[in-house]
């Protein structure tokens, strides 16, 4: 839920590249695991300016931070559409991931509340996240599959709905980070925009960072279902003080970063 009390549900084209450099670069080719690195944890490319309308600064970009930032404003604004044959292959793309031994039976099916939808229908869960949302659990169970997998003793069973979770992920990330304003207004958005500056995937290995936190502190607190914003609001916290750590000048310095590999 975001701060006003309200429901979001919130999931990425799997089409970026993970060009190094200074620029954004996007291919047709699937995205695979990679390593995240920025330019250097100065900010002095990233002037902090406060408007006179609006209490919070904002930090210029360079052209290559805002080329990035567009790009991805672009994907985040994309809505699902299961009249979209890309959609609806993405959906299946993420089923088979989590249970290759089991067909779908069809889009619309009463199969997806095993891995842990609202409903018979996933589409119904993206309205608040967009197709973007399920392009981040479609990254996920690619690249770091265990958590669909379930394969640790104490995810014998969905403890939260994990696809549910994932979309709100998702939409939590974006405000974080205020990605849908023109210029970031806060320290830890401008320091993700060198992130992904660098790497144009930053998003996704960012997303499955922030998930394989919120499970890491979803078992070390035994949370119930109805502690599932609290848990949220924690990960949050845990994630933005670390984005802000001062020997942090890539993805992988991040504490967090090292879940990945449990």
């Amino acid at each position: 839920m975001d701060e006003r009390g309200g429901s979001f549900v919130a999931v990425r084209r799997i089409s970026q590249g993970l060009d190094r450099g200074n620029t954004c670069h996007s291919t047709s080719a699937e995205v695979v695991a990679g390593s995240a690195a920025w330019l250097g944890r100065g900010l002095s490319c990233v002037c902090a300016q406060r408007r006179e309308s609006d209490p919070r600064p904002s930090f210029d970009l360079t052209p290559a931070q805002e080329e990035c930032l567009q790009r991805l404003q672009l994907r985040i604004d994309v809505a699902y559409d299961s009249s979209i044959p890309e959609h609806r292959e993405a959906l299946r793309a993420l089923w088979n991931a989590a249970f290759p031994d089991e067909e779908l039976r069809d889009l619309i099916s009463e199969q997806w509340k095993e891995m842990g939808w609202q409903g018979k229908d996933p589409s119904t869960d993206f309205r608040g996240g967009g197709f973007i949302s399920l392009e981040n659990l479609l990254y996920l169970a690619r690249n770091f599959p265990d958590l669909l997998r379930k394969q640790e003793g104490d995810r014998s069973v969905w403890e939260y709905p994990f696809a549910v979770a994932g979309v709100n992920i998702t939409f939590m990330l974006i405000q974080m980070l205020d990605l849908e304003a023109v210029k970031p207004r806060t320290m830890v958005g401008a320091t993700f925009l060198k992130f992904l500056s660098e790497n144009e995937s930053a998003f996704d290995l960012l997303y499955c960072i922030t998930f394989k936190l919120m499970d890491h502190q979803w078992l070390a607190m035994r949370a119930s279902y109805m502690d599932f914003n609290t848990v949220m609001k924690s990960t949050r916290r845990q994630l933005e003080r670390e984005l802000l750590l001062e020997d942090v000048t890539r993805l992988e310095d991040l504490p967090s970063y090292s879940l990945l590999s449990r």
